[in-house]
């Protein structure tokens, strides 16, 4: 109940924040878009996020309690989709060449911008929606430099489970696929040391969700299958050629830009581990270039070791 209220009360006080902009054909315009989006919505959302971050649930578990266990102590009971909690109040000054890793992101709720008509006008609001993939979408194992940049921390990510296509439903039964991600990013900090309070976030790659190798229901892929539709011959052909069934016929590897805003608020300096919230926005699918990607509010936990 604690989360449910700690999601709504975030969703809500962002919401608001969100003024009505016109989709921008191009990367740059979009990832100006991400940036206003996140500064808007950061202070609120990591305070939301905050209220189920700070204190430890009835089902939370440390990394060396999780190591503790067994295959099948583990199996079938979801701690493998969890990020392990940090318990401690400590600093950690990273030293030159140290790394970050095994960081782990769970995502905690989910918000699709969607258009909302009331009274004759028509204003873009985050909606709150729910999961429908199982228990696979939390991002693992990911590792990268740390460097200090003008006496800042700048993390820069290099490898790992980097990835996990989402899909979820808003409440009129649509579902919105995405590729959860942080690829590529560079988490640029406000200060020299890991303490509670302190803040990261930056710019990542959101690669298609969907490759070259996939085939539409009308058998079209971006590197293989047909060049059209074969069963609409009557539509792609003529003057104007395949004009309307161009995206549908043409496909892309498109890739997007989000951000991501991360806030430390549990350090345990004998572990060297860091835990806190984070809240993050990027595109969605576009269906391989034929569809206008929907933005997504991600918000949750993450789970560090500086090494």
């Amino acid at each position: 109940m604690k989360l449910a209220a700690a999601c709504t009360l975030a969703f809500a006080a962002s919401a608001s924040a969100f003024a009505p902009s016109n989709v921008a054909g191009n990367r740059a315009t979009q990832l100006n878009a991400m940036k206003d989006d996140v500064a808007k919505v950061g202070a609120a959302a990591l305070a939301g996020a905050a209220l189920f971050g700070a204190t430890l649930p009835a089902q939370a578990i440390t990394k060396s309690e999780l190591n503790q266990l067994s295959y099948l102590q583990v199996k079938g009971t979801g701690l493998a989709n969890r990020c392990s909690e940090v318990v401690g109040e400590d600093t950690i000054t990273p030293k030159s060449g140290s790394r970050l890793t095994d960081l782990c992101i769970e995502p905690k709720a989910w918000a699709v911008e969607e258009e909302i008509g009331k009274a004759g006008k028509t204003e873009k609001k985050f909606v709150n929606s729910k999961v429908m993939t199982r228990q696979t979408y939390t991002l693992e194992g990911i590792e990268g430099s740390i460097k200090s940049d003008g006496g800042n921390i700048v993390f820069t990510e290099e490898e790992g489970i980097d990835y996990a296509p989402t899909t979820v439903q808003l409440p009129g039964g649509e579902r919105v696929p995405f590729l959860f991600t942080v690829k590529e990013l560079v988490a640029k900090g406000n200060g020299g040391s890991f303490k509670p309070g302190f803040q990261m976030g930056g710019d990542f790659s959101v690669p298609s969700y969907r490759t070259g190798l996939f085939l539409d229901p009308k058998g079209r892929g971006g590197t293989t299958g047909y060049d059209m539709a074969v069963a609409l011959p009557g539509l792609q052909s003529g003057e104007e050629g395949d004009a309307e069934l161009f995206k549908e016929n043409n496909k892309t590897f498109d890739v997007g830009q989000g951000r991501i805003e991360m806030e430390v608020n549990k350090v345990n300096a004998e572990e060297s581990e860091i835990g806190g919230v984070f809240v993050a926005s990027q595109p969605g699918d576009t269906d391989m270039g034929s569809k206008v990607p929907k933005k997504i509010l991600t918000k949750g936990i993450f789970y560090a070791k500086i090494q």
